[in-house]
């Protein structure tokens, strides 16, 4: 038989756990299998005109004669995986392992063999379950013409390949499936309007957000270059008073810290960072502290054409460290708009606090309370409660300590007094004439889910988002509050505000749960499944969400899948029951027929 050459595009696909599925099921696997080769990957391959070239019984390789359509095939197939694990035990969900390479390949007969097969399937052993993973070849061919991210994994030596392979992850833009769909609610999320638009780019072309009509910039997180990796804390910290200060100015579209931290740590085309996140400028840096001595560079950079507008170096003590923020960000904004006030420009530049030491507890307080993990929580106390010691009138501290209080109620893990003792903060922020709009912003939401004074919550967030209308968590949490009011309309509003501003955000799964709730709320219960399952799929561990997945499967009378909710949020926490909820709810019909349909769908009391 003879033997041919060509370019072609692998992909390779496994089953995540094959052998434990099999062992535990093995009739019921196969059938699964069966039906996931027969109604999803069969047709999605033939959409994007792959050939399958061989099958295991766990996995494929498939041969596409365009890379963009096997890439697109491969994501198309991950984003449709947790719709089929529904309602299923994490130990009984198929989940699918891909990985793409692009090279040269020899054809004899219908069958393939060569280096372009094997890096395929290497690739594929190392990428995660439900992931996504291409080679270097395949980035550099599609990166400009799909709306995809591409995280930099650095070079990978892989088994009976000579040389180390550069891997990608790939996800969605924005991370939940319907992102792009013309006229989908996460289009117009994401204040594209009925669909999301197209510009031209370089050579290519590719889905991007529009450019505001005022400067717009995304500051990316600082290399800490430290020798002490602890310090990392520092850098991040820092790098989010530069951003609370640009937002403080009006005049610019500042991007949301939970977006711009999204590319921490990786390796990021500019160019693509501006598309992904709809702005004009990019800031990039890094900080080396040694010592009482600290050392920060900036570059910011054009991100429609990667031209370096402004370069420098800031050096001094960390007892000015104060003092380096405010001019980096001055030079920031002197380089992107040289005829901005200094005089209204200064209120943005205030600072928290005079006290290096209770700043310094506060950041490591914060990025222990990203973690959103209940260990975590208990130390993000202990270090709030030394720095407010520190300094009485920290308004940020306090305000900190009170949403981290009003998560642990959330989550179930409180007790009256913590509740009592956030309340009693955020009476301290507000009655101290903090002009801080973080401060207002989370001082707010325990009066709102806490004391249910919703009026006077909508009252300091007003406030709040006139002194920074970038706010991405000001917004975040006005919606809830709208939430919580029982107000579905205003609600979604805002929530579509906030995602514009943090495109990214690693709390995305929040936003699109409130405009879920929101939805349920005004009776569009079809609608609010959409959300809700996106919802799921951005936070699989956290447990709430599932409680209005039950209220809205219980009023289509799909019972079934209600339970099927309940047993999922049991799953993740055994001990729950319904004694421990606290619904923020104003509607108090509301709260009881989302308890009843608790109940209906087989929680405990």
């Amino acid at each position: 038989m003879s033997q041919t050459r060509r370019l072609a595009a692998i992909l390779a696909a496994d089953v995540a756990g094959y052998s434990r599925l099999m062992g535990a099921d093995e009739e019921g696997t196969l059938e699964r299998l069966k039906a996931l080769r027969r109604e999803l990957l069969d047709p999605k391959i033939a959409e994007y005109h792959g050939r399958i070239a061989k099958t295991t019984g766990d996995g494929l390789l498939v041969e596409f004669a365009s890379v963009v359509d096997a890439v697109r095939c491969a994501v198309e197939v991950q984003q449709a995986m947790p719709e089929r694990n529904k309602g299923l035990a994490a130990d009984n969900r198929i989940e699918l392992r891909i990985g793409i390479n692009l090279g040269d390949v020899i054809v004899e007969g219908d069958d393939l063999y060569g280096d372009g097969i094997n890096i395929a399937a290497r690739i594929e052993a190392l990428a995660d379950p439900g992931g996504v993973f291409v080679s270097n070849t395949v980035h550099d061919h599609v990166r400009d013409r799909l709306p995809f991210v591409f995280e930099d994994l650095g070079e990978q030596q892989v088994k009976n390949i000579a040389r180390p392979v550069r891997v990608y992850r790939v996800r969605p833009t924005l991370t939940h499936p319907a992102a792009s769909a013309p006229g989908s609610p996460l289009s117009r999320i994401a204040g594209e309007g009925a669909e999301r638009q197209r510009r031209e780019v370089g050579e290519g072309s590719s889905p991007a957000l529009p450019l505001p009509d005022k400067p717009s910039i995304a500051v990316l997180p600082f290399a800490n270059m430290s020798s002490d990796p602890e310090q990392e804390y520092f850098a991040d910290g820092m790098v989010e008073e530069i951003i609370t200060a640009l937002s403080r100015a009006g005049w610019f579209f500042v991007i949301a810290r939970n977006s711009s931290f999204t590319y921490k740590g990786r390796a990021v085309d500019i160019r693509q960072v501006g598309r992904d996140l709809g702005v004009r400028y990019v800031l990039e840096g890094s900080v080396r502290k040694a010592g009482n001595r600290v050392r920060i560079t900036g570059q910011l950079i054009d991100a429609t054409d990667g031209r370096h507008v402004w370069a420098d170096r800031f050096d001094g003590d960390l007892d000015d460290i104060f003092e380096l923020q405010d001019r980096i960000t001055h030079s920031v904004v002197a380089a992107i708009t040289p005829s901005l006030r200094r005089a209204e420009f200064a209120r943005a530049w205030a600072k928290p606090t005079s006290n290096l030491a209770a700043y310094d507890l506060y950041l490591r307080a914060l990025e222990r309370h990203y973690t959103q993990l209940r260990p975590a929580t208990d130390v993000a106390i202990e270090l709030l409660q030394r720095a407010i010691e520190m300094d009485p009138g920290y308004a940020g501290a306090k305000a900190l300590l009170s949403t981290v209080y009003v998560w642990r109620t959330s989550a179930g893990w409180s007790n009256p007094a913590e509740a009592r003792t956030a309340i009693a903060l955020a009476r301290d922020v507000v009655s101290s004439g903090s002009d801080d709009p973080d401060a207002l912003g989370n001082a707010a939401h325990a009066f709102s889910y806490l004391a249910h004074d919703y009026e006077r919550a909508l009252a300091i967030l007003a406030r709040a988002i006139k002194l920074n209308p970038n706010s991405a968590q000001t917004l975040s949490i006005t919606g809830w509050v709208y939430v919580h009011c029982c107000d579905p309309e205003p609600a979604i509003d805002v929530f579509q505000r906030a995602v514009r501003l943090s495109p990214l955000d690693q709390e995305m799964g929040l936003m699109l749960w409130g405009i879920g709730v929101a939805h349920l709320i005004a009776g569009r219960n079809e609608q609010s499944l959409t959300f809700l399952h996106d919802t799921i799929r951005e936070m699989p561990n956290y447990p709430m969400p599932n409680l209005s997945l039950i209220l809205a499967f219980v009023r289509l009378n799909r019972l079934g899948e209600a339970r099927a909710a309940a047993d999922r949020l049991l799953q993740i926490d055994p001990s729950w029951r319904i004694s421990r909820t606290s619904p923020p709810f104003r509607d108090q019909s509301f709260i009881e027929e989302s308890r009843a349909a608790m109940r209906l769908a087989g929680l405990p009391e």
